[in-house]
């Protein structure tokens, strides 16, 4: 999840020889600015009287990419009736990984949307191109096409969220990489939400934040890439290296939740389903390699965020129990330009599905101090 790859290289790979006295551990996280706060998961606020969901649904838009039309899967959170208050919604956006999935916003958009302010906030949950239950087809995915994925489910004529919300009335939450290339489609004005939160942003993948990117690595991770992506060994090397139910238990209990005992059979279970679907490698050999990074850089990275300065507000959620690594990049952004808020809460590479009332806590007071 977020950087977190559930790949493990065995000791002597005739494929991908790497060589490290680094511990592997998940890629770059990061954070900001103005305000800084440390969230328990004690934390209560005194917000409006919730009310229960009238509406939930699950449904599919056809994303037309360079001549391939690509069942997206999305569900929406709203609560039904006339209302005269303003309607709002909030795109929420899986981080990207092996077992990316509109699942891990569930929680968080539902105790939300049951929210009775001063706006009626409804949210839309998306799959990624590639991940969770949407299509999987052989596409040549990087960085640039998942940005281009989201800007035109966005924007598009038939677009879900302007079928349900007028005057691009929007905000983006985002986990991991999501949340960066969220950043990076505003800042070049891609995208236009009226804010963003970035929930345990992430820029690098798994290999090169360990390995590095000088060519000889770099032609590496072409080499694992390509045989990733052949016809009969690249199910077998992904069953061996990814697709493996004890490797995915490892990775969430080591680094993708705070607390191991949080890691349940059922969520292995769900996770490791989602590996065995069609084309289910395609997207991790990108991921795993680098090519879905956003940035090549923690200056880039630093300057992504500079770039929406005074545009809009804009959240970075870290967690107490990120890896150290990705805490160091969280550090590296404390007090740089473009984020207005940083908080602190419980949880490792993915707050949003292992505490999802604190992380729903912390984005609704978010909302109120900049639309309520």
């Amino acid at each position: 999840m977020a950087s977190a790859a559930f790949l493990r290289l065995p000791s002597s790979s005739s494929v991908l020889p790497f060589k490290s006295t680094r511990p592997f551990s998940p890629q770059s996280l990061c954070v900001s600015k103005n305000l800084s706060f440390t969230v328990k998961a004690s934390t209560s606020l005194d917000y409006p009287k919730s009310a229960s969901i009238s509406k939930s649904n699950s449904s599919s838009w056809k994303w037309k990419f360079e001549g391939n039309s690509v069942n997206i899967h999305f569900e929406r959170l709203e609560k039904d009736g006339a209302d005269d208050r303003p309607r709002k919604n909030i795109l929420m956006v899986p981080t990207i990984s092996d077992v990316s999935t509109v699942e891990e916003w569930r929680l968080v958009a539902e105790e939300i949307v049951r929210k009775n302010g001063e706006i009626n906030w409804s949210a839309t949950i998306v799959d990624w191109p590639g991940l969770g239950y949407s299509d999987r087809p052989k596409l040549d995915y990087n960085a640039g096409v998942m940005e281009r994925f989201l800007v035109d489910f966005v924007s598009a004529p038939d677009s879900p969220i302007s079928n349900f919300v007028a005057d691009d009335e929007y905000v983006v939450f985002g986990g991991g990489h999501a949340a960066t290339i969220a950043v990076r489609a505003t800042k070049s004005g891609s995208l236009k939400p009226k804010a963003i939160a970035a929930v345990a942003p992430t820029w690098a993948g798994p290999l090169p934040i360990v390995f590095g990117r000088d060519s000889n690595m770099e032609t590496r991770y072409g080499l694992l890439r390509g045989t990733l992506r052949a016809p009969a060994v690249g199910w077998m090397m992904y069953n061996v290296l990814v697709s493996n139910e004890k490797a995915i238990q490892s990775q969430y209990k080591s680094h993708v939740y705070a607390d191991p005992d949080n890691v349940t059979p059922g969520i292995i279970e769900s996770r490791y389903e989602l590996t065995k679907r069609k084309g289910a490698r395609y997207v991790p050999a990108a991921f795993l390699t680098g090519l879905l990074d956003p940035v090549n850089s923690r200056e880039e990275f630093v300057e992504l965020f500079a770039g929406l300065e005074g545009r809009i507000p804009v959240l970075v959620m870290s967690t107490s129990g990120s890896p150290k690594r990705s805490k160091a990049e969280m550090e590296a952004l404390r007090g740089a330009k473009g984020v207005s808020k940083f908080v602190e809460v419980p949880g490792a590479l993915l707050p949003q599905e292992e505490y999802p009332k604190v992380v729903a806590e912390e984005l609704y007071r978010f909302l109120l101090e900049n639309f309520e």
